[in-house]
């Protein structure tokens, strides 16, 4: 007996070095404690003995590691009625990376709870990023046996999202959960496996009604994703089924086509020179592109003018002279001329000196058969409307046969630009050096509007368009000019208090 407890001394002093020097966590803790288990069993120990071998070990760990000692008293009683390969571990189950740069996510619904059985690939809970909605899945099969969040709760990415006691299927190491002992610091660099969803709910359900792991299934889809098909053919080739081919689109027959010959085109480029009265135009616009140019547009209400020409035309017309808009448009430029002067003025070339027209050279933009000409007519301050009428007959009827004299050409101070004559609206005028501003005018238009009693009546509505040198013109005295202008044709009478 004497002998048997040399022995026994010898293996107790073997255990108790290697818990000194090895004995870094409770796991190491439970191996030492049931190697002198053995031992004892073996020598077939009293128990009394045994209990007498494990005191003086727990005391000499608890002198080498003082931390570990509620760790051990913990579990003494647990560790010599159950062994460490019947246990069944919990495995932490950690939120992975979803993608896209997402740190944390919302839980929004919860498939499981506490003490529900679950297995690999069944839905957990479903989390929403500020991107997406993901159904999380179970890696493992087990018992769920704690959540970490509530419904609309905050979970963030690498952190526990459940715990499962697995059915003996040990997870990484990292996530295994040491119920009763303190958890030791995490890796801080640890990788986090993204989560790969390998078929949508509706194919997993289809899988587990057909008892099929996923696992064992070769998904055709993008990424391999498993499809529907795949689940269906899995099937077939286990129970020996044909499934019937896919049906082929029916194609109607082509009808076809007639080939159409290609026209032969035979037509040829030519080159002319730049001559006449376009080259004086090319050489005018390239000036003109020197100017900053203000533009301002607006609308003038003409009934009152319309009125006014229909009972002056047949008078006009029995004189021999045919009476438009124009005459009316022109007299009231050069009315508006008297209280700006600066819009009938010129500027050297060298910006340094504004030169004052006296006479109102006002021009009429002309579409004739040599191209775009501007004819004025001379001192229109002095004019009455049917004169300027007598004068404009006179340069259409020579701008139409192309016998529009240099004097006619020449001299303007201010141009009037009548596009609504073809059809335009609006327009962008530009200005004809020395010239330093020109209108363009819209066709006229039967509009409805509101009279000063509220009332909707039908109005003729012309469209202006202004163009000034802003150099030396700013846009108030474009602006008063226009109102003028304006104030002149929708009451004609007024016209007759500013005549000279």
């Amino acid at each position: 007996m004497q002998r048997l407890f040399s022995f026994r001394d010898l293996c107790f002093c073997v255990c108790l070095a290697c818990c000194i020097f090895r004995s870094r966590c409770s796991t190491e803790l439970q191996c030492c404690r049931h190697g002198v288990f053995v031992l004892c069993h073996v020598l077939q120990v009293s128990a009394r003995l045994h209990r007498h071998c494990c005191s003086k070990l727990q005391a000499a760990c608890f002198v080498s590691q003082p931390h570990s000692y509620s760790l051990i008293a913990g579990q003494q009683h647990r560790c010599f009625r159950t062994s460490y390969a019947a246990a069944r571990p919990v495995l932490q189950f950690k939120l992975s990376d979803i993608g896209e740069g997402i740190m944390e996510v919302t839980v929004k619904e919860w498939y499981v709870k506490e003490g529900d059985k679950v297995s690999q690939f069944d839905s957990i809970c479903e989390v929403q990023s500020d991107k997406a909605s993901v159904t999380i899945t179970s890696r493992y099969d087990g018992v769920i046996r704690k959540l970490y969040y509530d419904v609309d709760s905050i979970a963030l990415v690498g952190k526990p999202l459940v715990d499962i006691e697995t059915d003996g299927v040990k997870g990484p190491q990292e996530d295994v959960v040491e119920t009763p002992a303190v958890s030791q610091e995490e890796h801080t660099h640890q990788e986090i496996k993204g989560l790969k969803t390998q078929a949508t709910p509706a194919v997993r359900r289809l899988a587990m009604e057909n008892n099929i792991k996923l696992s064992e299934v070769v998904g055709t889809g993008k990424d391999g994703r498993i499809l529907k098909e795949d689940i269906l053919n899995f099937i077939a080739r286990q129970t020996g089924a044909i499934l019937p081919p896919p049906k082929e689109k029916m194609t109607p027959p082509s009808v076809p086509t007639p080939a159409i010959p290609k026209p032969v085109f035979t037509g040829k480029d030519h080159t002319e020179p730049i001559k006449g009265f376009q080259k004086a135009m090319v050489k005018t616009m390239s000036a003109a592109l020197k100017i900053p140019h203000f533009g301002y547009k607006d609308e003038v209400d003409l009934s009152q003018l319309v009125r006014l020409r229909s009972e002056l035309k047949g008078l006009a017309e029995s004189r021999g002279v045919k009476l438009s808009y124009m005459p009316f448009f022109i007299k009231a430029a050069s009315l508006g001329l008297l209280h700006f002067p600066i819009l009938n003025s010129s500027l050297d070339e060298n910006c340094t000196n504004i030169t004052y027209k006296a006479a109102h050279n006002i021009g009429l933009a002309m579409d004739t058969s040599q191209g775009l000409l501007v004819p004025n007519v001379k001192n229109v301050q002095m004019l009455s409307v049917f004169e300027i009428a007598v004068e404009l007959n006179r340069l259409q009827t020579l701008g139409a046969a192309g016998q529009l004299g240099t004097a006619d050409l020449t001299g303007g101070t201010f141009t009037v630009s009548n596009i609504g004559s073809i059809g335009g609206t609006y327009a962008k005028p530009v200005i004809l050096p020395p010239e330093v501003a020109i209108g363009a005018l819209g066709k006229i238009q039967v509009l409805p509007r509101f009279n000063h009693k509220g009332e909707v009546v039908k109005a003729h509505i012309m469209n202006v368009s202004w163009s000034a040198d802003h150099r030396i013109i700013d846009g108030a005295t474009m602006c008063r000019f226009s109102n003028l202008w304006r104030s002149y044709l929708e009451n004609p009478a007024s016209m007759v208090l500013d005549l000279k």
